[in-house]
Parts: structure tokens; sequence; C-alpha cells
């Protein structure tokens, strides 16, 4: 990527966490009984985390002729989702994670059973958020939108790969196993951003929106592929949470299975098939783009 590009990316993902972050901050400032899960909900989604799946929807909502501010309730929304199987990701009953963004995790900061709660509460914004957006949105899409949000981070989705992950730990995959886990546990909630920025745009065609799923298949699997890359080469001050935590719990990924260079060779080749998919979208797509060649080049 060029110096212009990185420049032109890097104001673009400032811009775009900004907006989600107001979105957030709005949101989570409700009137809630329990001062302490109010102020668990914040720590969890608030001053931190790269806001790659907000970045991706207001990418998406440019790409097809509309306006950032018509993603801010999606960005939000998959944030939400994204923030709430963190927390419930680091329980001592899943991967019993001590840090996560580069600061104690929930559980560790005040205590597990305000976690769960943390969890469950995002979780049910995300939803309230995304399906009252009156304004500038008709109920058959903010319907549509609920819809594919609840698939692709329920059983069918993130949870179900999720599962599919727990159930790997000391497992041998073969290949095709490991690709359909992580389509599920990170590629579902990818998709589901991408093709959320665009379903806020009422004006996005058909083919927009196939070529825009095309797209989100193959950064959401580049993207994890990165990820077990940096999990053997990263570091942790960097990746802000502990490098080496799925070698450590002897989990099956793409570097174990194919070996660190060809695990680099795939995540490359998969960062161009997106942009290969987007050939059809003018300079409006060119976040996404950008986003495509930054998810394979990153440090964390």
């Amino acid at each position: 990527m060029s110096t212009s590009n990185t420049s032109a990316l890097n104001d673009f993902l400032q811009q775009c966490q900004q907006r989600v972050d107001e979105r957030l901050g709005t949101a989570l400032d409700a009137e809630i009984a329990s001062t302490q899960l109010l102020e668990a909900m914040r720590y969890a989604c608030l001053g931190g985390g790269k806001r790659i799946r907000p970045v991706l929807a207001y990418g998406s909502a440019l790409a097809v002729g509309g306006e950032l501010a018509a993603a801010d309730n999606a960005a939000a929304a998959i944030e939400l989702i994204h923030s709430y199987s963190l927390v419930h990701d680091d329980l001592p009953a899943m991967d019993d994670d001590d840090l996560r963004r580069g600061k104690p995790t929930v559980h560790k900061a005040f205590d597990e059973a305000t976690a769960i709660l943390v969890g469950d509460a995002l979780q049910s914004l995300a939803f309230q958020i995304i399906s009252t957006d009156r304004d500038t949105l008709c109920a058959n899409n903010r319907l549509a939108m609920v819809q594919l949000l609840s698939q692709k981070a329920g059983a069918t989705g993130m949870v179900g790969g999720q599962s599919l992950d727990f159930e790997a730990v000391g497992e041998k995959l073969n290949i095709q196993q490991l690709e359909q886990m992580h389509s599920l546990k990170t590629g579902a909630l990818i998709r589901c951003a991408v093709l959320l920025g665009g379903m806020s745009c009422e004006s996005a065609s058909d083919s927009q929106m196939t070529a825009l799923a095309a797209y989100a298949d193959n950064i959401g699997l580049a993207f994890q592929v990165q990820d077990d890359i940096l999990d053997v080469i990263g570091d942790t001050s960097q990746l802000g949470k502990p490098q080496g935590s799925d070698s450590d719990k002897n989990k099956p990924t793409y570097v174990s299975l194919l070996g660190l260079d060809e695990a680099k060779a795939l995540a490359n080749s998969l960062s161009d098939k997106a942009i290969a998919a987007l050939q059809e979208f003018p300079g409006s797509a060119d976040p996404l783009r950008e986003l495509a060649a930054f998810v394979v080049s990153r440090f964390h």
C-alpha cells in the first residue's frame, strides 16, 4: 500500500472510529438501575479495539453510494455484537483470558457474573439499535437487517463457529474443517458488517450486494488467517491480548496446518480476491479496497 493510500486509510479509520464511538457512547448513556452493569458495559465497548467491523459497514455504505451517517446504527450494532462475543469468549469457562484490548478482561476487572450479564446486555442492545432506525430506512429494510444480524450472530453463524472452535481444541482438523469453523466464527460477523453497510442504503442493487458478499467472504477469511499469523509472530503489547494464546491452548490454526509462509501466501491471495470482487465499483469503494490490503498487513 502506497504512502498516500495509507494516509487516506488512516484518516478513514479515524473518522469511522470516531463516528461509531459517538454512537456507542450515546447508546451506553442510558438509565440503567445497576450502575456497575452500565460501567462494565462501557468498559467492554469504549476506549479500545480496531473497530474493523464498523469500518467495513461504513465502507460498504460509501461503496453503494450512501453516506456514512446512514450506517451509524449498523456499525454500532455490529460492534456491540462483537464486543459481547469477546466478553463471553474471555470467560473462564471458555478461553479464560486475562487481557483484552490491552487491559484486563471484563471478568477480571469486575467479576464473572457481571461479565456474563454484560454480554447479554450488549447483545440485546445491538438489536434495539438496529431495529429502531426509523428516520432513514423503511420497515422492510430494518426487518431484513435484524434477520441478517440474528442469523450471522447466532447458532448458524458466530456462535456456531465458536462451538466448533471449542470442540476442536486438541483435535486435528483438515483445511476444509478449519475454513468451515472460521467462516462461521469470524467470517459470519464480518460478512454481516459488510452487508449491513450496503443495506443501509436502500438504492443498493442486487449485483452490488452480491459483489459485497464475495468481498466479505474473502476478507473475513483473510482476517482470520492473519490473526493466526500474528498469534505466532505478533507482540503482546501490540496485539492487546497474549501472544501465542492459540498455540498454548492447542488450537488448530492456519499456521499449524500450512506453515507460516504458506499461511502468509493464503492471506495475500484472499486479499487480492476481495479486491477483485469490487472491480465493477467506482472510486467510492476505495476504502474497502484499502481495508483488504490493510487486513493482511496489520500487526495487531
